[in-house]
């Protein structure tokens, strides 16, 4: 693997993490560094990053909101 390539993915921890529990893009970037960019994507979902699961994750976290506040709610006319 290229050594600026390699920087560039210890450079972040994330990237780093995903390359590790991920060895098989040791050899597809040692083959074909551009690939790069493919692998920050698929960390990207592999870590929940992409911007359809941060939407999915907001509006989930508001769901529970609600339902909190309408248990609470409950709870305070019985």
């Amino acid at each position: 693997m290229r050594k600026e390539v390699y920087d560039w993915i210890r450079s972040s921890p994330e990237l780093h993490h995903y390359l590790r529990m991920n060895p098989i893009w040791y050899r597809k970037l040692g083959r074909e560094p551009e690939l790069l960019e493919k692998m920050i994507q698929e960390s990207k979902v592999y870590f929940g990053k992409t911007f359809t699961q941060r939407i999915d994750q907001i509006h989930n976290n508001m769901n529970m909101a609600m339902m909190v506040i309408e248990m609470m709610r409950q709870m305070n006319e019985s």
